[in-house]
């Protein structure tokens, strides 16, 4: 299935109602926003859907809804990771995983592994996981960078860690990475900002945030960055770069929620810890979506 995970994936946010409820019928309409607008693939709990406030029967019903509403038109991969390696390991029983392409699993956080650790850790996961593996790598929220040289003995040491994730905004570690991988292993962005110069150095594709909200345009960005049409991509690179900042000015998902919100999608409502955006980073983005609705 790995030639199915490339060009734009949108890790998708849990919409809330104002009781912080979750909103399937918003979820309904996010989903079917995105597939309309040529997505590739899609992420189900991942970090910008606030799993970590989620109980498990609510992701299950996410999953399920998900999988309902997409009908098998587009490949879902699911976020599966955490600190604990038992735990992700026994999460692999208490999902349907049936009709799934591929898991997506953050390198650990908090607890600050050697890189020895983080090997040893996705070398257990990847011993008893029943589908394809997607690494993911984010220093900026797990406080700890998995470098170039783990992410590739992992990549040539096991068949179904088919892929990364790379949101370190390194992009040395990233051509180190695309330079000496396997010819089947992909490297996927991290970063929405960063994604046309990773396709550009040979990336095949993004997990993103910006993209669930500009679909159509997101996603020809990425197809015209993959086909090295440089004119092309950078015209539309250039438009969507403005939105970068204020969608993650205060935070992610707030950010895009407001962004969905604006285009009648679902409520800003996020779960505590997090809040939601101001009103005046919510003026930002209806600035630049008026702004790009004109150009």
């Amino acid at each position: 299935m790995l030639h199915k995970i490339k060009g734009t994936g949108v890790a998708l946010v849990t919409p809330f109602n104002s009781d912080h409820s979750i909103d399937f019928n918003g979820l309904s309409k996010l989903v079917n926003h995105c597939i309309n607008g040529n997505i590739d693939f899609l992420v189900v709990m991942g970090t910008t859907a606030e799993s970590a406030t989620l109980s498990l029967s609510e992701k299950q019903d996410v999953l399920e809804h998900v999988k309902k509403i997409n009908n098998n038109r587009l490949p879902i991969v699911l976020g599966l990771g955490g600190n604990n390696t038992q735990s992700v390991i026994n999460s692999f029983s208490q999902f349907q995983l049936d009709g799934l392409s591929a898991i997506l699993s953050v390198s650990p956080a908090y607890n600050k592994p050697t890189q020895e650790g983080i090997y040893q850790h996705f070398r257990a996961i990847s011993l008893a996981s029943p589908l394809p593996i997607i690494l993911y790598n984010v220093p900026s929220r797990t406080s700890s960078n998995m470098t170039a040289q783990t992410t590739l003995r992992l990549a040539h040491e096991f068949d179904n860690i088919t892929a990364i994730k790379e949101a370190s905004g390194d992009l040395e570690q990233i051509m180190t990475i695309i330079k000496n991988k396997p010819s089947s292993f992909s490297v996927l962005s991290g970063d929405d900002a960063l994604t046309l110069p990773i396709l550009f150095m040979g990336g095949s594709g993004v997990i993103s945030v910006l993209a669930q909200g500009l679909p159509k345009e997101f996603s020809a960005m990425v197809q015209y960055g993959l086909e090295k049409n440089v004119t092309k991509a950078n015209s539309l690179h250039y438009k969507l770069i403005d939105f970068v900042k204020p969608l993650f000015l205060e935070g992610n998902p707030a950010g895009i929620k407001s962004m969905l919100n604006t285009l009648d999608i679902c409520q800003k409502e996020v779960r505590l810890p997090l809040v939601m955006t101001s009103n005046s980073i919510d003026e930002k983005i209806k600035k630049e979506l008026v702004k790009l609705e004109a150009s």
